[in-house]
């Protein structure tokens, strides 16, 4: 992998028995880590990990991000951090957001001290396109996790730990996307249910995810925000090319946009966009490096502001049902899932 660690370098993977860590894991094992840690809540899904990977090289530690000691214990000794913990489902967020604050928020800011008082080279927090312009608790509480990981790097200018942070948008086949419910209902001869048929959504790659992050790892500033550049469809579309790879056409039935749903998402604001490095496949958003000072924010702006439009899944580029049905053939997950049930 592109990042600086190597067989003597230490991981620690916050909520690495999810989607995203056990994807994580695997390639920093395939790449020759020294040690990886997993740090979660879950003892029955580290037990399953453990016995699917069946490498001594990976340690598990049963903990909470919420509590600061478990965090400060898992962190001795390591050299880098992905921070993947959180509670991502939107309408349970909604009904219990104080919960969402105390992962996404509290819980990454023990992640981020924890981290910088055992000397961590560089955290990486984890997001989702919902932190920007938020409209419900679970993108609330994860743009509040980036403000944290700023303020860190804001405050802390001369820290040994680099903390920066990542926004995507949905991972397809990631734990809680739709697309397995899909195939689901259409082995079951049942109609697809979306939310809005016009609503959209950037699509990504487990892989796509990883890469990332390790982008962020080999390039990261303290504070920097790293958003991955990517394609969009609408619902409609992706659940008639799901349909069409398992050779049905499908019945469409609307169900209606569910609690703090957006109809689109939005990955870069115009204000980042306003001082984002255009880096290819992604944005690099350097972090607001100035003081208290308000006479700065009262006597000048930024006029380029005013002449952006932001990055969002209406405006990027959009897949028709043919492009993303070829997308979803090429993951492996994706075959995997159809094929188990013919």
């Amino acid at each position: 992998m592109s990042t600086p660690v190597d067989s003597q370098s230490t991981v620690l993977v916050t909520g690495g028995t999810g989607s995203f860590g056990s994807s994580m894991v695997r390639r920093l094992l395939d790449g020759g880590i020294g040690e990886v840690r997993i740090l979660s809540r879950d003892e029955l899904k580290q037990d399953d990990m453990r016995r699917r990977i069946g490498d001594d090289r990976v340690r598990f530690y049963i903990g909470d991000v919420r509590d600061y000691d478990s965090v400060d214990r898992a962190t001795r000794g390591v050299d880098y951090v992905f921070h993947a913990a959180a509670l991502k489902q939107v309408p349970s967020c909604e009904f219990f957001p104080l919960e969402a604050v105390r992962t996404n928020v509290l819980g990454s800011a023990n992640v981020i001290e924890a981290s910088n008082a055992n000397e961590v080279r560089s955290v990486v927090c984890l997001g989702t396109d919902k932190a920007a312009y938020p409209v419900n608790a679970m993108g609330m509480s994860k743009a509040m996790m980036e403000k944290v990981a700023q303020a860190f790097a804001r405050n802390n200018p001369t820290a040994n730990t680099v903390v920066s942070t990542v926004r995507y948008g949905n991972v397809m086949m990631s734990r809680g996307s739709v697309i397995p419910m899909f195939v689901e209902q259409v082995r079951a001869g049942r109609e697809l249910t979306v939310t809005d048929p016009k609503m959209t959504r950037f699509l990504m790659s487990l892989d796509e995810a990883v890469l990332l992050v390790e982008h962020a790892f080999e390039h990261a500033r303290p504070g920097d925000l790293f958003i991955k550049k990517a394609p969009a469809s609408t619902i409609e579309d992706l659940a008639l090319a799901v349909g069409n790879a398992m050779g049905v056409v499908p019945e469409i039935k609307v169900i209606g946009t569910r609690h703090g749903e957006k109809l689109y998402e939005t990955l870069a604001t115009r204000e980042e966009l306003a001082r984002a490095e255009d880096q290819g496949d992604y944005f690099r958003v350097a972090v607001d490096a100035r003081d208290l000072n308000y006479g700065e924010y009262f006597d000048a702006g930024d006029r380029r502001e005013s002449e952006l439009d932001d990055y969002h899944s209406h405006n990027t580029e959009r897949l028709d049902v043919n492009q993303v049905g070829d997308l979803l053939l090429g993951l492996p997950s994706f075959q995997r899932l159809i094929e188990s049930g013919a």
